[in-house]
């Protein structure tokens, strides 16, 4: 998803993935030139072929989500960032050093261990000397999708960069508090490697939950009545009161629902079904189990109609073009869509600022370059 949020002018070099199923559809869509299924643990600099201006490495999130155990970095799976930064520290001192690197996570990394974990990521970056800072960026600003994450950039010190891009401080469409805390817990020495990028904000979104619904068959058929009514049952007073209210709205009213387990009054867990019409679904996850399977609602009149989100509307929230080809399983669709990156958002995000890095600092050395070829026929000493 982040090579299709890149789109054309980019030429991927590597490609890698521990998942053979994840590995498959990326195969079928983009070809196995230079594609390594393996455990980033197992691949060395020797294996990366060329000096890219782009690393992308988007890690496992589950010790830092707020789902996952707390493990954080020293987690099984979030702890793989640590072989991959090894690996990225060899091509440095090959003198291969990228350009821009780029890091995506869930928004609990910063916050994750009292916010330590950040600080060790953010320590890293500036002992190999690369300054860098974090966006949060929702996907509710380009798709029908709640899914904030974080997006942490980095370049060499020493990158020449357009002013524009630099911030005076954090730009509020970008920022939340947890990013500012995180920032203001770094140390001295890091924060001065900070830089608060600058770009704009998209335009508005006019995409809605109903215009991702598929009308035509599905992965899924439509629930039974009992089983749209013992959704119903699940659902607190102010859950029910929203279909209550869609019911009366005089047109077809579509909604999502996840089962999320609450506390009630008197202290019980129990589940609820959880239900919104704003328009959006919720934050895709990962099928690990019934409850994580986001659910369709449809309300018109007294009418309720539900069924689990089919794979192609999971895909479209993720603005994957109906043309990209999906597992034929709905679990490996699904869990393809909710491990992802909306597409919207890394094509904002080179578009704005990756690009923009790449050109200017093109430019500022070839400047430079023909300022030293000048400088040098006419005999001007250089200090």
């Amino acid at each position: 998803m982040v090579r299709a949020g890149l789109g054309r002018n980019w030429q991927c070099l590597f490609a890698n993935d521990i998942d053979a199923k994840k590995s498959a559809a990326y195969l079928t869509n983009w070809g196995d030139r230079e594609l390594v299924t393996k455990d980033v643990r197992d691949i060395d600099t020797d294996d990366l072929p060329g000096d890219p201006d782009l690393v992308w490495a988007s890690f496992p999130c589950q010790d830092l989500s707020l789902a996952g155990k707390g493990a954080g970095l020293n987690g099984q799976r979030s702890g793989v960032f640590w072989p991959f930064w090894r690996l990225f520290r060899k091509l440095n001192a090959r003198n291969r050093k990228p350009r821009i690197l780029v890091l995506e996570n869930v928004c609990g990394a910063l916050t994750s261990h009292g916010g330590l974990d950040f600080a060790a990521i953010a320590a890293a970056f500036a002992k190999e000397n690369y300054r860098f800072g974090a966006l949060v960026m929702d996907a509710s600003g380009f798709v029908p999708q709640s899914r904030p994450r974080l997006f942490i950039v980095a370049v060499p010190a020493r990158t020449p960069l357009d002013p524009a891009l630099i911030g005076t401080g954090p730009n509020p469409h970008w920022r939340t508090k947890a990013l500012c805390s995180a920032h203001a817990r770094l140390p001295d020495r890091t924060q001065g490697f900070w830089i608060w990028w600058n770009i704009p904000t998209p335009t508005p979104r006019t995409l809605q939950l109903a215009d991702v619904i598929e009308t035509g068959g599905t992965d899924f058929p439509w629930h039974t009545p009992h089983e749209t009514a013992r959704l119903l049952e699940m659902m607190s007073p102010a859950n029910e009161a929203k279909v209550k209210a869609a019911g009366l709205a005089g047109y077809p009213s579509y909604g999502a629902i996840y089962r999320r387990t609450r506390t009630d009054e008197s202290g019980r867990r129990m589940q609820r079904a959880e239900v919104r019409f704003d328009g959006m679904a919720g934050c895709l996850r990962t099928p690990a189990g019934g409850s994580s399977r986001q659910v369709i609602v449809v309300v018109e009149g007294e009418t309720v109609r539900s069924r689990l989100i089919s794979s192609r509307e999971a895909a479209r929230l993720m603005g994957l073009p109906d043309q990209y080809k999906l597992p034929a399983n709905y679990n490996d669709a699904y869990h393809l869509a909710g491990d992802g990156v909306v597409v919207p958002v890394v094509r904002h995000l080179a578009k704005h600022l990756l690009e923009k890095i790449l050109n200017f600092s093109s430019r500022e050395i070839d400047e430079r370059a023909i300022a030293t070829s000048r400088d040098s026929s006419i005999g001007i000493p250089r200090s």
